[in-house]
This record gives structure tokens, sequence and C-alpha cells, in this order.
């Protein structure tokens, strides 16, 4: 398929720390990924102009006064938050105002495993986490969350007590396009980042998910997204929030400051430049990733990737996902019992259609059943075996270029395979004729 007449092209996959490099057909092949904008040439007075002119609402430093308990919300260790610029940032416009021993950074890890403290150090910098007190999120420790009863459609609401009873609640994160909850940053932070296990189940219940427009970049009539906010209003809101957005090189290229909602929208819509590309049509063969570390340390996080692609590929086709995995399924949580617990991903969605309760991590399962119901998925991966995989409903490659070529052949002379090399950092889009 690839001789003298085709030639052949490198494809490097964001894939661990150092990458991964694919020979593709060049006939066969498209390649789409985020629209290339240089990072800001000085981060951190990027992130000062956003402190001092946010989209709406007054400056941080206007807003603070002293006495108050700062709780500040922060991504956990599966993101690639620029935590080490943007907490020094926000720490500096509280300088001379808020005591440190009255600051408390949240590590939003929803229901994710805690961070040791040397992965906090190495994203927050031993200055920041020698002079403020540093606390991962646990939604499954009752003592330390509050119950605020009821909001949105249902949603009981239990947020942690350090973030309600701060009297400045500030967020930080990063924004890109998210496969469910249209995109992540901004009130995630708080819901899901923040909150107790019974509002995390809820929020990502059966119902919501298989919901049609709880997928990429709709958040106004998503419902995961609407309770999500809902979820946030329950404690006041959110005095200030900073959101960046990233390229491939997971540096700043703009950077967002101010009230919640108009802040996340404003950020939304520059992510969405950078990361939303349409393609004419439907491919028989997708080549994915997770977008590299720390993206892709496990399984969980590849859905992300695998449902990345099957926005563009055909039905019965195949998507190959290159992620490292270093992390395994994980270990901790209910995705690999979840995985496991059904002989074929159809009978998983029936399965969870069928369950009067969420399970923790079904939500994963879900998405990831409904892409492998629409397209064979085979993974690359570093850490899991063959037989990890295929108790999870997946086969594994060593070698990508040859299962894209045999992918090819089966489908036809004029079958064509796109790749996104970052994975989840870009969104292709089908163009309507």
């Amino acid at each position: 398929m690839t001789g003298p007449d085709m030639g052949t092209t490198q494809v490097r996959l964001a894939y661990g720390e150092n990458g991964l490099s694919v020979e593709l057909p060049t006939a066969r092949t498209t390649v789409v990924e985020p629209v290339w904008t240089p990072g800001a040439p000085d981060q951190r007075a990027v992130l000062r102009e956003a402190l001092h002119n946010p989209v709406a609402g007054p400056p941080l430093r206007e807003i603070a006064r002293r006495g108050q308990k700062v709780a500040i919300s922060m991504c956990d260790g599966t993101r690639a938050q620029p935590r080490h610029l943007m907490i020094p940032a926000v720490l500096a416009e509280l300088d001379g105002i808020i005591d440190l021993d009255d600051v408390v950074i949240l590590v939003a890890t929803g229901t994710h495993r805690g961070n040791t403290e040397a992965e906090i150090r190495a994203m927050l910098g031993d200055e920041v986490v020698d002079a403020v007190h540093v606390l991962n999120h646990d939604a499954r420790e009752p003592s330390s969350l509050v119950d605020l009863g009821s909001h949105g459609d249902g949603v009981p609401v239990w947020l942690n007590r350090h973030w309600v009873e701060a009297d400045l609640r500030i967020t930080t994160g990063f924004v890109e396009p998210h496969f469910f909850a249209g995109f992540s940053g901004g009130p995630k932070l708080v819901a899901p980042g923040l909150a107790g296990l019974d509002t995390v189940l809820t929020l990502h219940d059966a119902r919501r998910i298989g919901h049609p427009q709880a997928t990429w970049a709709v958040c106004e009539g998503n419902p995961v997204h609407d309770d999500i906010r809902a979820v946030v209003g329950a404690v006041g809101g959110v005095h200030f929030g900073l959101d960046v957005v990233l390229n491939r090189e997971q540096t700043i290229v703009e950077a967002f400051g101010g009230e919640l909602f108009a802040m996340h929208a404003a950020a939304r819509e520059a992510a969405k430049r950078l990361a939303m590309v349409p393609v004419p049509g439907r491919f028989d063969v997708v080549v994915t990733t997770n977008s590299g570390y720390p993206l892709d340390q496990n399984l969980y996080q590849s859905v992300k990737g695998m449902s990345a692609a099957a926005t563009v590929v055909r039905d019965g086709g195949t998507i190959v996902c290159a992620a490292e995995c270093r992390d395994g399924f994980p270990n901790h949580g209910s995705y690999r019992e979840v995985l496991e617990s059904a002989p074929s991903p159809r009978a998983l969605l029936d399965a969870i259609a069928a369950r009067p309760e969420t399970l923790p991590d079904q939500w994963q399962v879900q998405v990831q059943a409904k892409v492998q119901v629409q397209a064979r998925v085979v993974m690359h991966t570093s850490y899991l075996s063959d037989h990890a995989l295929e108790a999870a409903h997946l086969e594994q490659t060593a070698d990508v270029a040859a299962t894209v070529e045999e992918a090819l052949a089966a489908a036809g002379k004029d079958a064509r395979v796109c790749v996104l090399p970052e994975g989840p950092q870009t969104i292709p889009y089908v163009q309507p004729a």
C-alpha cells in the first residue's frame, strides 16, 4: 500500500513525555491539529493582565479584604494546568491584604486519587508549598463536606468544607473542549472538582451522560454543564475565576479573569478558535492520542481521545488510540471493575441504562462503550498488557502504522485515515455541506 508511487508522511503523536513517530501513507492521510498559536512571550504578564483587567467584574485585588479566609481551587495532576505560574500570580495579587495563613489551595480531584506531596511540589514549586496550606479534596470523606441541599435538576449538593466556609473563593483552571461537559475549566473547578461523591454521581448519571447535548463544546442546554453551574451557585458562587488557554506545548496563549461565567464564556470562545477544526466527511480510520503526558497517564483519561476520534470516524470504522497509560487503568476507582462487568460494549450500555443507581466511574465506561459500539478501538500503550486490554473489550497494537495499513486495506482503495496528533486538544467536526 505504501509502494514507490505512494509516499509516506511521518506524523509525531503526543505520547507520554517523549512522543511517538509513525509513518502513514501521504495520499490517504489527513492530519488535524490545533490552530498553532505561539505562547505569550511573557507568561506571567498575561496572567497579571487578566487579574488586573478582568472580562467582567472588579479586579481580584479590589475584591480581597483584610481578615478574609481564602480558598483557591486548582486542577489535579491529570491536567496540564500551569499551576506553577497561575497560583503565584493569584497569591501576588493577595499580597499585603491576605495573610498566607488564611489561604488554602484545594486540589480539585473530583473522584480521582489525591496527589502525593512530591506531585504537589512538582506542580506548584517548593516556595508555594512551604508557604501555603495545600489540601487534596476527598469526595468520599463525609467530614470534609457540607450538605447544601438540592439544586438544579435534583442534584444533591455536597461541597468541600474549606470551599464553603471561605470568604473569598477563587478558581484557577484551563479551558479546552470536554467530551461530555462541553468545556473544561471555569465551574468544573467547583463541580465535580470539589464536590462530594453523591453530587458527582448525579452529575454523571446515565441519563445526563447519554443526552445528545452532553458532548464536545456544548454548554448551554447540556444537562451536565447546566447542573454544574447550578451547583456552583449553591454556595453563593465564585468570587473570581482565572482560566487560561494553552497551545500544544502547554504554554499560555491567552488568560481570562473575572466573574466566573463571563470569564469562562470568553475563554471558551478562544479555545474553540484554537481547538475545533472542520473536516469534509467521516474517515475509515482515525488515529488519536490523549495529548501526551500528563493527560495520557491512564486508560480512564484516554477515553477522551477515543471520543474525539469518534466525532469523525465512520460507523464500523477503526480508531487507533496511542496513550502511554503509565498509571494503568488506573488501579484506584471503579472504572476497571465496571468496564469488566459485562461481556461486550453493547452489554455495558444496556447494564448502565438499566441500573437504578450510578456507580463511580460508570460515566467513563458509558462513553467508551458508546464509542466501541460505533467503531473498533485498538490501543497502543506502554504499560498495559494485551490481556488486560482484552478484558476491557479493547485490542492492542505494538505498531500503529501497521495497524492503520491493515485497516485501510480492509476498508478498500478509497479508504482514508485522519490523525489527531494532539488527541482531544483538537476536536474535528464534519462540516455541513
